[in-house]
């Protein structure tokens, strides 16, 4: 990770409000984890400076990473449109995977036409368990597919999710994460000592921390 990348990207998540920090009013995510902290980084996708700089950054990395990609896949939903952009500007074909198989017509769980043995780089838009993620890994491996890595917009850094991408052998690269966030986001001053603590504590056991919040 290139660490000026990973402020600027921070500093920009935050200005356009894909990431919300929000340490005494905890949001709730699907699972029930109680979270500071809340990341949708489609809201990128409304912002064409904020979208052409993720691509840019994004092609890079994958050129620098891995130079023999055949194929970009996007994990639904949220990695579609910029799969989509990054396969545009490499002239490569691009496909995505959905969470589940499509329950009519042809049940296709993999949108796109692709080739047994196909070198392929998985874009992602957000890592936090690495579950949805690596479920995406498994069903282009399981059809025939050659993983190369993922790269994802940002990730929370969870040990758990680092030790899973380590179990399945995926590499994975992020362009920006919760260190650099937090690192931002204090610079610009608008968090006092104790939310500062509170988004550096949450990390390292979210599950408990939720406990304690109320």
């Amino acid at each position: 990770m290139d660490s000026e990348t990973a402020k600027r990207l921070a500093e920009l998540l935050l200005q356009i409000k894909a990431i919300e920090l929000r340490p005494d009013n905890p949001f709730t995510w699907a699972s029930g984890i109680k979270s500071p902290i809340y990341c949708d980084n489609r809201v990128t996708l409304s912002h064409p400076m904020v979208r052409t700089y993720l691509r840019e950054r994004m092609v890079e990395a994958i050129q620098n990473a891995y130079p023999s990609v055949d194929m970009i896949a996007g994990v639904a939903t949220g990695a579609i449109a910029l799969a989509a952009l990054v396969a545009q500007e490499m002239n490569l074909p691009m496909m995505y995977v959905r969470s589940a198989a499509k329950g009519h017509g042809r049940q296709n769980l993999i949108e796109g036409h692709m080739e047994k043995g196909v070198r392929v780089v998985v874009i992602e838009d957000l890592v936090s368990t690495g579950m949805s993620s690596l479920q995406a890994v498994d069903a282009l491996r399981d059809a025939g597919a050659t993983v190369l890595g993922m790269g994802a917009i940002f990730t929370y850094g969870f040990q758990h999710a680092q030790d899973a991408f380590l179990e399945k052998d995926c590499k994975l690269f992020t362009l920006s994460d919760y260190t650099h966030l937090l690192a931002v986001a204090e610079s610009r001053n608008t968090l006092s000592e104790t939310e500062a603590a509170t988004l550096a504590t949450w990390r390292q056991d979210p599950r408990s921390w939720g406990t304690t919040v109320s």
